[in-house]
């Protein structure tokens, strides 16, 4: 088993059982509990899990989202495939902005370099566009970081917004249900989603299957919203058609 796929598996295990020791993590990897202490320190170093004697425990509570550097490591190939779509949706000379969020991200990755005006709402889009821009001119927000997540909101993130307008919005989700809309966890990440909304002629979902059929707390749009939702094949496919049934185009990765 190579280092990336012990480290999941090890990720996954904490986060369904909720903790587990050292020798039951080296019994299902296959690997030593020396080489399981130094990936589980390696994974709370990242905010994965937290160490605790013998062993580690999840950091997700039920119902709070997973920190961005656990998501950032699940269904990578599937998000890539999502953004791939995302971005040829989007043509030369538009105005674009940027969600935050892991999915967002690699949007971000895919539009690198294109003949784009783009904001994005997170740092991590900021960076990843801005470290080799080529013909991309880059707009950059005010607001105020999410600890642990990049993401900017407040204040200065939806004055910036309501001075601008855009071609295309590009959205991540917490949830996205036909009944229940789009979702988030934070209040705060709501609202810059709302005003995102509100300064574009086109809103495009980028979710992933696990977020379809599910429902975060705090209210962004009903799905009526959306113009287009690119999803894996991985979504329900009952869900996907009363979405569809809203009238919203859906595109599978």
């Amino acid at each position: 088993m190579g280092n990336a796929d012990r480290l999941g598996r090890i990720r996954d295990a904490v986060r369904a059982a909720g903790s587990a020791g050292v020798s039951e993590l080296a019994d299902l990897t296959g690997a030593s509990e020396m080489t399981i202490r130094r990936d589980l320190d390696a994974l709370a170093a990242q905010g994965v899990l937290e160490r605790v004697r013998g062993g580690a425990r999840s950091t997700v509570l039920r119902g709070e989202e997973p920190p961005f550097a656990l998501r950032a490591h699940d269904g990578t190939e599937g998000k890539a495939r999502i953004a791939a779509e995302v971005a040829a949706l989007i043509a030369d000379g538009e105005t674009v902005v940027l969600d935050s969020g892991t999915t967002c991200l690699e949007v971000a990755r895919a539009l690198r370099g294109r003949r784009l005006t783009v904001m994005p709402l997170s740092l991590q889009a900021i960076h990843t566009l801005g470290e080799n821009p080529g013909q991309t001119t880059l707009l950059v927000p005010g607001g105020r970081p999410r600890p642990g997540e990049g993401a900017l909101t407040g204040p200065l993130a939806l004055a910036s917004l309501a001075a601008l307008r855009f071609d295309t919005a590009v959205l991540g989700c917490c949830g996205l249900a036909a009944d229940q809309g789009l979702t988030a966890y934070d209040l705060d990440d709501a609202a810059v989603k709302q005003a995102a909304i509100g300064s574009a002629r086109r809103i495009v979902a980028a979710a992933d299957g696990s977020k379809l059929a599910h429902t975060a707390h705090a209210f962004v749009a009903p799905v009526t919203a959306l113009h287009t939702l690119v999803t894996d094949a991985s979504a329900p496919r009952g869900e996907l058609a009363a979405i569809e049934a809203a009238n919203v185009s859906v595109i599978t990765a």
